[in-house]
C-alpha cells in the first residue's frame, strides 16, 4: 500500500510543478495598484532583465522563458503587469524581441518575479 503511494506521489508533484510554471498569460492592467509587477521596456537589449517574444495562443506561452500571451480579461492571466514610464519605477526591465528564439532571461535573478 505505501509503495503504491509513492509511485502516485511523483507523477502528482510533476504534474502540480509543471502546470504552475506551464504559461505567461499576462494581463496589462491600466493602475499600478493592480499589477502584480512593474515593467519598463528599455530600448537596447543590454539594459533588459527579460527579452520577451509575444506568443498569440497561450499554449505557446511554455514555461518561465519570456514567452507571453498577453489576454484580455484579469482572470485569464498569471500576472497582471503595469508598464511604467520611467526605469526607476520598474520591478522588471523588458525588450520585446522579434522571432520567439531570443527571448529569455538575461538576469535570472529576477526569474521569481513571474512564478
Amino acid at each position: 500500500m505505501i509503495l503504491g503511494m509513492k509511485n502516485l506521489i511523483l507523477p502528482i508533484l510533476v504534474l502540480l510543478i509543471s502546470c504552475s510554471v506551464r504559461s505567461q498569460k499576462i494581463y496589462s492592467s491600466n493602475k499600478s495598484y493592480q499589477a502584480d509587477l512593474k515593467v519598463f521596456v528599455v530600448k537596447h537589449e543590454y539594459q533588459a532583465d527579460l527579452k520577451v517574444f509575444k506568443v498569440k495562443q497561450p499554449y505557446q506561452a511554455e514555461g518561465n522563458s519570456g514567452l507571453w500571451h498577453f489576454v484580455n480579461q484579469e482572470y485569464l492571466s498569471n500576472k497582471k503587469i503595469f508598464f511604467v514610464d520611467y526605469e526607476y519605477q520598474a520591478d522588471l526591465k523588458v525588450i520585446f524581441v522579434n522571432y520567439k528564439y531570443q527571448s529569455g532571461w538575461k538576469n535570472s535573478n529576477k526569474k521569481h518575479l513571474l512564478y
